[in-house]
């Protein structure tokens, strides 16, 4: 990423200039960029370029006398290393909100400047009634100020857009279309606003290139209700064969006319989101006098609930994933421990064994490789600064994924290197207890994510211990690793588990500066079927993920008998799906680590 010689107290000392310049006491800078990706292309990294910290999620407020960094649980270690003291205070994004510290910080009649394509409409109001309970101004800025001042950003990427096949789409465009503006009408609404450009990928059965590990176009659409759609994407990266896959109906724009386009619609009533939109198009729709309808972006749920083909097309990923990992764990078991290996060469090595796999593209996020006290750090991210060796008597935790043409996979597993000690197998194993408590739950219908999270700590929570993560997230179908609206966690959610859509079941236990504990699988949502001598069909899970869990660190007296049935069954299955796919030295291991548990 293109740094200048300038020094953070340089930038830091420019930004104010600009300030100055437009006559603001103050400017905020989110980790965000105009489509609310998790992550950034390189010229949004405005945060990153102006503090120095790399983090997923934070936000800077800087004012000419003073400027804080705000960071979640995940970073409060990494922002102390990256970002100067001297110059940003620190403070929890979640225990100390921006919008509660801009009430106490700011003074009558000062006034704030931000950039209204970077927040939400919904932050954004949040963000103004904290200013104006201070008594200041909250004033949206034309050019963001850090890009006025970043002499050597980035261009925007142009990477070129590719057609998804219908093989592995399993619907095609146009019926995607025509549900949505059939939905459109039912709700007497004339457009829909899409800034999500995992929505519109979806919903026009493309995929690019433009962001790290997930493969977007960065663009935005509007979806009429006659069924055509408007399609702002630079046009350097639409070759003819895209154009004549799109077809008829996609009107396709530069993505400076959305303004001209969004202009046009006076009078007319619009849906857009205000969780995910930018306040910049709501200010637009408001200012053409359109009649906005608030909601939730229409294509996500649609995106969410995977079709046939989706499905068929992750299980085969995943098989093809498991391979790749039967083969990794075999050669980390030869190699460790003593053998002088670390994080990142690990990390490389697993890379290395799944990017030969048909249909891979990617891996789905960087790979969380953590040997000991770095796999108590959740979110922890190796570098050459943090980088150490997998030592004896350690446990390695490594969370990692791939990008496949027919599928996203995400899987953690963590392996004892030598002797694990007792407290790590009574951990792991009350782990393991709320990972088969989910896999093997039923649930009527209409239960959602936060009413059975319970489930996966109730193990933990009888010994006094729990984890500080949500405990699944939805994964899209070659598309983005961490995909809403369904979650399991402990936070509300309203939405309902439904059969097709894909989650993660990822309980764990991280005790600081000693070990981390995750184990993670995929599972899709399986329709409702009747339970022997029941009242009501109940949904359930489908593990999709094929990997073996170390038997060596299981405390086997710690699990019911049908618990111990569940792994052995499970371990039967990756035997027989993986069994065929990998042979020699890594077979014959196959074979031991996924052997029935012995008991007494």
């Amino acid at each position: 990423m293109g740094m200048t010689n300038l020094s953070p107290s340089e930038r830091l000392s420019a930004l104010r200039a600009a300030m100055s310049e437009q006559d603001l006491d103050g400017f905020i800078v989110p980790h965000a960029d105009a489509h609310q990706n998790e992550f950034l292309p390189p010229d949004a990294e405005r945060l990153f370029w102006l503090t120095g910290f790399n983090g997923s999620a934070g936000t800077a407020v800087v004012l000419a006398g003073q400027a804080a960094i705000f960071v979640d649980g995940r970073y409060t270690l990494q922002v102390r290393d990256q970002v100067d003291e001297g110059l940003y205070s620190y403070h929890h994004l979640v225990e100390e909100p921006v919008a509660s510290w801009l009430d106490n910080t700011l003074s009558e009649g000062m006034k704030l400047g931000f950039d209204p394509w970077l927040h939400t409409q919904t932050q954004r109001e949040r963000l103004a009634r904290a200013v104006s309970d201070a008594g200041a101004e909250l004033v949206p800025v034309e050019q963001n100020l850090v890009d006025a001042i970043w002499n050597d950003r980035p261009s925007p990427p142009l990477e070129p857009v590719v057609p998804h096949d219908i093989e592995f789409a399993g619907r095609s465009s146009a019926a995607k279309r025509a549900d949505l503006a059939a939905s459109l009408r039912h709700n007497g609404l004339d457009a829909v606003v899409l800034t999500q450009p995992d929505s519109i990928a979806w919903l026009l059965n493309v995929r690019g290139n433009d962001v790290d590990h997930t493969p977007l176009p960065l663009s935005f659409a509007v979806v009429h209700a006659a069924g055509e759609i408007d399609w702002f994407v630079a046009p350097d990266k639409l070759s003819d064969p895209v154009l004549t896959h799109l077809g008829d109906g996609v009107r396709v724009h530069a993505p400076e006319d959305l303004s001209a386009c969004l202009g046009a619609l006076t009078g007319k009533r619009v849906w857009a989101c205000p969780d995910t939109g930018a306040s910049w198009v709501f200010d637009r729709l408001a200012a053409a006098e359109v009649k906005i309808a608030r909601g939730d972006d229409p294509v996500t749920m649609s995106k969410a609930v995977k079709n046939e083909a989706e499905l068929s097309g992750s299980r085969a990923a995943h098989k093809r994933d498991g391979a790749a990992l039967v083969r990794f764990l075999h050669w980390l078991s030869d190699a460790a421990p003593g053998d002088g290996i670390d994080e990142m060469t690990v990390a490389d090595k697993l890379a290395a064994f799944r990017a030969p796999g048909e249909h891979f593209r990617d891996l789905s996020f960087g790979t969380i490789s953590g040997s000991g006290p770095n796999g108590a750090i959740v979110h922890y991210r190796v570098s050459e600064d943090t980088n150490r060796l997998l030592g004896d008597g350690e446990l390695y935790l490594v969370d990692s994924g791939a990008q496949y043409l027919d599928g996203t996979t995400d899987v953690t597993r963590t392996v004892a290197i030598g002797n694990p000690s007792d407290e790590m197998r009574d951990r792991f194993t009350r782990v393991l207890k709320g990972h088969i408590a989910l896999a093997t739950l039923r649930f009527p219908e209409g239960t959602n994510g936060s009413q059975i999270d319970a489930m996966a700590r109730q193990a933990l929570w009888q010994a006094g211990l729990d984890y500080d993560h949500g405990t699944g997230h939805g994964v899209g179908s070659y598309l983005g690793v961490h995909e809403g609206p369904q979650r399991i966690s402990k936070v509300g959610s309203g939405t309902a588990l439904q059969p097709g859509m894909i989650v993660s079941n990822e309980p764990g236990y991280y005790k600081t500066g000693a070990y981390g504990i995750r184990i993670e699988n995929l599972v899709a949502v399986s329709p409702p079927s009747e339970i022997a001598g029941g009242e009501r069909a109940m949904l359930g899970f489908e593990t999709l993920t094929l990997a073996p869990i170390d038997r060596t660190v299981i405390e086997v007296g710690l699990l019911s008998d049908d618990e111990r049935v569940w792994l052995d069954e499970y371990h039967a299955r990756v035997r027989e799906e993986i069994g065929p796919l990998v042979d020699g030295a890594a077979r014959v291991w196959l074979d031991t680590a996924t052997a029935p548990l012995k008991t007494g």
